[in-house]
């Protein structure tokens, strides 16, 4: 299974929300296009679903992994200019699942933010890369994600006991799915890229020649895309949800 071609990307975005499983997963597939929306003057907000408790790669104490990677997403978040930066409360790295008590949470977040464009996790698992993309969680956040989208946010009479208005987004972007269509040019803003990525310590910081596989994963991402050699990019689905 396979997402359709792209449909062409709004031009009039003035908020978009990012709704991951974990921190750094928004970095590690969207820091570079981030930068460029808010480059642009789009008012961008991280929504994560957990707080990463089951990350790490060290010995540090599992009680201070939530605090230390909600202190890395806030400053990978400020690498790239954005301010505003939400974790919801009760959900467990490594354990996730499209509940409609997640879908309840995500659609109160849309609701209140009002965001024109969600950006979030593939909900179709990528046989080719079960590592990475493939995260159950990740899959599970975007499922459930969408389903926020349509039709809950949108739907008045869907989660009435939230007190907020209904919400329609008009577009919804898919990050880490298969054969991503649409491609963004990061090469300008590659280095605040890498500088949010490198605030995720606790999960980079091992990692050796990190730059340079960075590098070389966007290089291979602008090629498909038909970009000139020596170009960084992100690849996306794109769909409008009208």
């Amino acid at each position: 299974m396979t997402f359709p071609p792209s449909a062409v990307p709004l031009t009039d975005v003035q908020r978009a929300l990012c709704v991951l499983a974990h921190p750094d997963d928004v970095d590690f597939g969207s820091a570079g296009t981030i930068a460029t929306w808010v480059d642009a003057g789009i008012e961008v907000k991280y929504l994560l679903v957990t707080r990463g408790d089951a990350g790490g790669f060290d010995d540090t104490p599992r009680a201070e992994m939530p605090i230390l990677r909600e202190r890395e997403q806030r400053a990978a978040a400020a690498a790239v200019g954005v301010k505003q930066v939400e974790f919801l409360e009760g959900y467990r790295d490594g354990v996730l699942e499209p509940t409609i008590g997640l879908r309840r949470d995500i659609t109160a977040a849309i609701r209140r933010f009002r965001p024109d464009r969600v950006l979030t996790s593939s909900p179709l698992r990528r046989w080719e890369r079960l590592a990475g993309p493939s995260h159950p969680d990740h899959l599970a956040a975007g499922e459930a994600t969408t389903c926020a989208v349509y039709p809950d946010a949108r739907n008045p009479f869907t989660f009435t006991d939230i007190g907020l208005d209904a919400w329609t987004v008009r577009e919804i972007w898919y990050s880490g799915g298969p054969n991503p269509d649409h491609i963004v040019d990061i090469t300008d803003v590659f280095d605040r890229k890498l500088a949010a990525l490198r605030a995720h310590a606790s999960q980079t910081s091992h990692l050796d020649g990190f730059e340079e596989m960075l590098r070389d994963r966007h290089a291979q991402v602008a090629r498909a895309g038909g970009l000139a050699e020596g170009r960084l990019a992100e690849g996306y689905s794109v769909f409008s949800t009208a």
